[in-house]
């Protein structure tokens, strides 16, 4: 499938929108059935969840962010087009939009991520390079994060074969400042730059972990070279391991705090890694097979009927409103009295402690779809919290 360059202009909208993430972004669509109706629907849902006001993105901003991003030669990709990647669609936190500056090409080959200190020894660097080098010369896609250290060496030593940096920041804003010249060389010779982040956006240390996970997202495995305790390179193989991917740390010497976080991975059960075949043996059954995508998000009026969905919240028994709802919210409550007394319920079910949401829908005896729009309004108006597990807690009131 693909977008019209409007409803392409309403998702941008959708998702730069307030309190709309990449879960919240698939559970309005799945909901509302298009990105237009749900942000005709986002006032009224903020209200209901006990927010008087809410930031919905305005056309003119959407359309100044395109233009921009043209200027720069930046293309957004959603999900369930061709371009997208299909082992970054495999991931429920996928965005639903990523900007790409560069190639498509490289986002359709089999990657790797290779990750590790900022900081790195000499040794680690020339291992990432090494193992980086190896790794394009056998047909893979080296990701990494454009940071200093480890990520900026398997870049360099992926130039030729292809090579996918992912940024925290807009596309315009780029850390450290240092590697802009190795940027402009990943898209001259062939790579690609992505970014989930609007334009104008500078990186903040929370903006890290969320790239973290597109870089693990994007690959079948993730190679973490050197890490300390509590690294941002661990964070990635945490993310890898959430969404099924390989794990692998190359070990280091006990006397070296650089090598205590990769160290710790092998004994937690990583695969140890000391050369190419250590990891090409893992992964070649696992690209064979192709990442697993149950369903796709989507919308083109023609595929309407013909497609179904990703129902990003798990609740499989709520229905797919039609592309084009003229009032988002028909149908789904017999009244608003009775939605009010739902809303109610749910909430005083909830608290600061997680709750599955399986759970929920038992103790509260209401039909799973009047939970999930319960919830939907909650986490519109920034009052609920999501945890792993399909769980939920809510939040202090603002």
């Amino acid at each position: 499938m693909r977008l019209t360059d409007e409803q392409r202009l309403d998702w941008l909208r959708l998702i730069r929108s307030e309190n709309v993430g990449p879960r919240t972004f698939r559970a309005l669509i799945n909901q509302f059935g298009g990105a237009s109706a749900a942000l005709d629907a986002l006032p009224d849902l903020a209200r209901r969840g006990g927010r008087l006001l809410l930031k919905v993105t305005s056309r003119a901003e959407a359309e100044k962010e395109m233009a921009a991003a043209a200027r720069l030669g930046v293309r957004f990709i959603a999900m369930g087009e061709p371009d997208y990647p299909k082992t970054l669609q495999a991931v429920d936190t996928a965005p639903p939009l990523i900007a790409v500056r560069g190639s498509s090409e490289v986002l359709s080959k089999p990657s790797v991520a290779i990750v590790g200190s900022r900081n790195a020894s000499a040794s680690g660097l020339t291992f990432a390079e090494r193992l980086s080098r190896q790794l394009g010369e056998a047909g893979y896609v080296v990701v990494s994060g454009l940071a200093r250290g480890i990520d900026t060496r398997a870049h360099k030593a992926t130039l030729a074969t292809g090579t996918i940096a992912v940024m925290a920041g807009g596309h315009d804003r780029i850390y450290p400042a240092e590697n802009e010249g190795l940027l402009h060389a990943i898209i001259e010779q062939g790579g690609a730059i992505i970014s989930e982040m609007p334009l104008g956006w500078e990186p903040r240390g929370r903006d890290f972990p969320r790239r973290n996970r597109i870089v693990s997202g994007l690959s079948y495995g993730v190679v973490v070279v050197e890490a300390a305790r509590r690294s941002g390179s661990l964070i990635t193989a945490r993310f890898a391991l959430e969404q099924g991917r390989e794990v692998f740390a190359v070990p280091g010497s006990p006397l070296d705090p650089r090598a205590e976080g990769t160290n710790d991975l092998i004994r937690d059960g990583a695969t140890l890694c000391a050369g190419l075949d250590h990891v090409t043996s893992v992964l070649e059954p696992l690209i064979a097979a192709g990442p697993k995508v149950e369903t796709e998000i989507s919308e083109p009026h023609h595929l309407v009927g013909t497609e179904e969905l990703w129902d990003e919240l798990d609740l499989p028994d709520i229905a797919r409103a039609p592309v084009g709802l003229v009032a988002p919210d028909a149908g789904l409550f017999e009244d608003r009295a009775g939605a009010q007394e739902a809303d109610v319920s749910v909430i005083g079910l909830l608290g600061p402690s997680p709750i599955a949401i399986d759970d929920l829908v038992r103790q509260s005896g209401l039909p799973i779809r009047v939970v999930q729009m319960a919830l939907l309004e909650l986490e519109i108006a920034g009052r609920l919290e999501r945890h792993g597990g399909n769980a939920v807690s809510l939040l202090a009131s603002r």
